[in-house]
This record gives C-alpha cells, sequence and structure tokens, in this order.
C-alpha cells in the first residue's frame, strides 16, 4: 500500500505548477481539461515516485482558508530535501523570493530538521531532512 498522490485545488495553475518545478523539482504531466465539468489539472511528478495533482475549476468557488491556516484534515505537506544543508539552502532561497517563512530551520522536539513555509496558495509546506 502506498500514497499514489495528494491533491489541491489553486486559484492559479499555471503558477502552482511553477512553484512546484522550481523549488522541488517536480515535472509537470500533460494537461487534463475538461470543458463540460469546468474542471482542470496537472499531475506533477516528484523524485521517489509521489505525485501532486494541481486543479482548478471553473464550476464552483472552493472554500478559501486564510494563509497558513491550521485547519481539521490535512494540514501540511512534508517535503523531503536529503539534508539540513539543503532545508537551509532552500528555505533562503524561498524566504528571498519573498515567500512566508513561518518558522525554522530548526530542530522540532521529535528530532526532524524542519523549516516551514506556505506556498502561493497559502498552504503549508515542511521542508525537511
Amino acid at each position: 500500500m502506498q500514497i499514489h498522490h495528494i491533491a489541491l485545488w489553486t486559484g492559479d495553475l499555471d503558477r502552482c505548477v511553477r512553484f512546484y518545478a522550481a523549488y522541488f523539482g517536480a515535472t509537470e504531466g500533460p494537461l487534463y481539461h475538461n470543458p463540460a465539468k469546468g474542471f482542470t489539472s496537472r499531475f506533477l511528478d516528484l523524485d521517489g515516485g509521489a505525485r501532486i495533482e494541481a486543479m482548478a475549476t471553473t464550476a464552483f468557488t472552493p472554500d478559501a482558508a486564510s494563509p497558513g491556516a491550521q485547519r481539521m484534515g490535512w494540514t501540511h505537506l512534508a517535503m523531503s530535501v536529503g539534508s539540513e544543508k539543503a532545508v537551509d539552502d532552500l528555505t533562503l532561497r524561498l524566504r528571498n523570493d519573498g515567500y512566508p517563512v513561518l518558522d525554522g530551520p530548526r530542530r522540532t522536539g521529535d528530532g526532524y530538521y524542519e523549516s516551514v513555509i506556505l506556498d502561493p496558495d497559502g498552504n503549508r509546506i515542511e521542508i525537511t531532512v
């Protein structure tokens, strides 16, 4: 058993795809568009087999949460970048490019080395070893 993919709604599909490609090395798959359902998506393939499905819709307005909101249900995505130096470097790069860094880099009480940033849609991303 393994997780096949996670999915997220975005207000700007191209911006979302560019973000995950630029900062996490995601490879974008083909664009899928279903005009009858007002649905467009693109899969982003990550090293190791994980996938993110970035989705946009014109059929309804997904409920928006405040950027970085701590809400019930799935609350963050943790991305492993391989080393503490990689966590430091990517966090600095994101900060310098104007993305909010909410915490870290730091060692957590349970032993993780991580930082927490927000993606362009306000989703929490943990960058960890």
